[in-house]
């Protein structure tokens, strides 16, 4: 598990006045203006958030030390961290997609059958990427209770029982 995790994204800048369009990856979206200053990937820049307004796929939102629409274009793409510590415990069948990134997968009778590579939803459910040797392409696995019945973060694995002909 990681100390930091990814809870959104400067899409650009949003006006003139050096306010951004940021996508937030929270389960709440506008929860991202409560965890305190949001950090760079590397850590080196740190920004208070404050949301203006909902915008088309995110918020119109100020960054402290942003103030000019040059300043707030230089970020676009800038992925904003949190410490892990300032999140919500999450209850036992929810989990940051973090956590499950590299995660061994096994079948119910103990073959591995890969290796989690991406978190991926497309609106209906979760969907766990796996790849791996033996594996022509990747796999999208449904994150139901039905194909995933357990989640061992503390042994770094995931059982599945995936749908007859996936793998």
């Amino acid at each position: 598990m990681t100390d930091r995790i990814c809870v959104g994204a400067i899409a650009g800048s949003f006006g003139v006045r050096g306010e951004v369009r940021l996508k937030s990856f929270c389960a709440t979206p506008d929860d991202i203006a409560t965890y305190g200053p949001l950090s760079t990937e590397d850590g080196a820049h740190s920004y208070s958030v404050r949301i203006v307004r909902s915008v088309k796929n995110g918020f119109a939102a100020r960054l402290g030390g942003v103030a000019t629409k040059e300043q707030a274009d230089a970020l676009k793409g800038t992925r904003l961290y949190v410490d892990r510590h300032r999140l919500p415990d999450l209850p036992d069948d929810e989990y940051y997609h973090t956590d499950l990134i590299g995660l061994d997968v096994f079948d119910t009778g103990g073959t591995r059958l890969g290796r989690v590579k991406s978190v991926l939803n497309h609106g209906a459910t979760d969907l766990l990427e796996i790849h791996g040797p033996g594996l022509k392409s990747t796999v999208l696995l449904p994150f139901t209770l039905t194909a995933v019945p357990t989640v061992d973060l503390g042994a770094g694995r995931i059982v599945a029982d995936p749908p007859d002909g996936l793998f």
